[in-house]
């Protein structure tokens, strides 16, 4: 299974670090997306060589530094509103951006736990026991055939993770994948009570 739509997630992460305004970020700009493009280079080379365990040890530390970029975002954002002044315009695109990194982030990582990674997924026929998708359990019992997720599955998965706190159409089963889930939750709540306590505020 080809890793190219998880790398341009990851990199489309770095690069909304360069748009947020300098309330929400630390160091210089370019840190977060160099750091994540100097990564890529030997994952994707590692990947196309065949070794798989390699690459999928330096994509887990790629999505450490992405997650906790992102809760860092999340901490500057919320200080930011309670201490210092900020714009309505730098307020929106902060969130809004911040909000997708999370979804995005995080639809990462289900496609790098689930089912053993996306190697195991291409060589083996796909049983997890981290997701339940529908297409595996079908209302009529029957399993569908030599189908394994890709990479828009679990964007869809941390889509509605993040906008309903919740999975939507896809059970949740393992632990890993429940805290992960949990913390998706918690950091897109944090963002929606921030809006709409700073939307109060002005109003």
């Amino acid at each position: 299974m080809p890793r190219w739509p998880a790398a341009v997630a990851i990199l489309s992460v770095g690069a909304s670090y360069i748009a947020l305004s300098g309330y929400v970020t630390f160091g210089p700009r370019v840190w977060l997306p160099g750091f994540m493009a100097v990564l890529l280079v030997p994952l994707l080379i590692a990947h196309a060589r065949g070794h798989y365990r390699l690459a999928r040890g330096i994509g887990f530390v790629l999505l450490f530094v992405t997650t906790a970029s992102v809760i860092i975002r999340v901490f500057f954002l919320v200080t930011t509103l309670s201490g210092r002044g900020a714009s309505a315009l730098s307020v929106l695109v902060d969130s809004v951006l911040i909000w997708v990194s999370t979804v995005v982030t995080f639809a990462v990582w289900y496609w790098e736990i689930d089912g053993g990674g996306p190697a195991e997924r291409r060589l083996n026929a796909h049983a997890s026991e981290d997701f339940l998708f529908p297409q595996i359990a079908q209302q009529d019992g029957k399993r569908a055939v030599d189908w394994a997720p890709g990479f828009l599955d679990y964007l869809f998965l941390a889509f509605n993770t993040s906008a309903a706190f919740s999975p939507t159409d896809t059970p949740v089963l393992s632990r890993r994948a429940k805290i992960l889930t949990m913390v998706q939750s918690v950091l897109s709540l944090i963002l929606i009570i921030v809006l709409v306590g700073w939307a109060l505020n002005v109003l």
